[in-house]
């Protein structure tokens, strides 16, 4: 028997998406966008600094749609995880947008999807004069809770990005990213210091 059941219609969540996060941050200091060719919007909202100096970027757009598996026959408009990024460092490094554009449009550009436990090479300093390359994607749920959708849409999930040396992320290449994250438990590393040394891999 065939099902005539429409399809449910595509949604954008984005609207939804900046007041979750200006509820959690308050308004934001800055913005700006970025457009690559064939792909939608991205924007950054800057929060802060707070009372302890950390600046948070959050992306904009990114759960517009949601992730495709690459291996996957069709993409489904609807279904599918959806993700913002949001990277937390002391002090304003606003040479950071382009980069974290680049990361939040990588589903549309490059078929990935990004989940906890990813790492996502930036190609180059993170922002100007870092030593960060690269991020490893942690877990969501601690600094922004998750965005429900209306159903069958899955909600919205703010993934924080932990910046890595290339030293770090080459080790978490060969050990994993739990072993990395331990690593930086053990010697008390404070990930949102932007001008910290690697951690001690051996």
């Amino acid at each position: 028997m065939l099902d005539l059941t429409p399809p449910p219609e595509p949604i954008d969540p984005v609207p939804a998406v900046e007041a979750h996060v200006v509820a959690a941050f308050g308004e934001p200091s800055g913005r700006a966008g970025v457009t690559f060719v064939g792909t939608d919007r991205i924007e950054i909202l800057r929060f802060g600094p707070d009372e302890t100096g950390v600046v948070r970027y959050v992306t904009l757009g990114m759960a517009r749609s949601p992730m495709t598996d690459p291996s996957a026959a069709l993409a489904d408009p609807v279904r599918g995880p959806r993700a913002e990024l949001v990277l937390s460092v002391r002090g304003a490094h606003d040479s950071v947008l382009r980069p974290l554009a680049v990361l939040a449009a990588s589903p549309q550009v490059e078929g990935v999807v990004v989940a906890a436990g990813a790492s996502l090479d930036v190609g180059g300093p993170l922002w100007d004069g870092a030593a960060f390359t690269a991020v490893l994607v942690a877990e969501p749920g601690g600094l922004v809770a998750d965005l429900a959708l209306p159903e069958p849409a899955e909600p919205v999930r703010f993934l924080p990005l932990l910046p890595m040396t290339a030293a770090e992320t080459a080790w978490k290449r060969v050990h994993g990213a739990e072993a990395l994250r331990e690593r930086w438990l053990e010697h008390g590393t404070d990930l949102r210091d932007p001008r910290r040394r690697a951690v001690p891999l051996t």
